[in-house]
């Protein structure tokens, strides 16, 4: 029996991952993109390079203002490449321009964790500057029903709490792959 080599088709438009800090979008993304063999593009690494800076020391330094201004313009650019696997940052979707575009070229999902699992992951972090470390639980849970509905507006919604990195990359490619996307 000869080795098969399965070949997965390129789409037409990109795969765009949304959702909140931690939930995963730079490891799925990576994953899903070595799956499919599209590019890799992590928004927030992008910015960090181009400033020359942490989005934390950019929020500290600059502003949020100044770094949702920056998000966009590397946003609205990266989305008009073909064949890429884009992670978006965290607050990234609410940006309406952002949301717009990231419907005309790509297919978008919502990558969701529960409350519980996402307390866990960001309680140790110094790195998300949006996070009250004297009250993260709160903090967390505030960010999250302010955005729920913003990020509901992907094409789906993917609910991580219980499935591993390969599960949650295969159902992806399930849902990106099927016809009409």
């Amino acid at each position: 029996m000869k080795n098969q080599i399965q070949k997965i088709p390129k789409l037409s438009k990109n795969l765009t991952l949304t959702g909140m800090m931690g939930v995963g979008k730079s490891t799925i993304g990576k994953n899903l993109a070595k799956k499919l063999k599209y590019n890799f593009i992590d928004i927030d690494k992008l910015i960090e390079i181009n400033e020359g800076s942490s989005i934390n020391l950019i929020f500290r330094n600059k502003s949020e203002k100044y770094f949702r201004k920056i998000e966009s313009e590397i946003t609205l650019q990266e989305l008009k490449k073909t064949n890429s696997v884009i992670a978006l940052g965290g607050g990234a979707f609410l940006n309406k321009l952002i949301r717009t575009n990231v419907k005309k070229t790509s297919v978008s999902f919502w990558l969701d964790v529960n409350m519980d699992k996402l307390v866990k992951r960001l309680k140790r972090t110094k790195k998300r500057p949006l996070l009250d470390k004297k009250n993260v639980n709160n903090t967390i849970k505030k960010i999250y029903l302010e955005r729920k509905k913003i990020y509901d507006k992907a094409d789906f919604r993917v609910r991580c709490s219980y499935l591993n990195s390969k599960e949650i990359v295969n159902k992806i490619i399930k849902l990106y792959e099927k016809p009409g996307n």
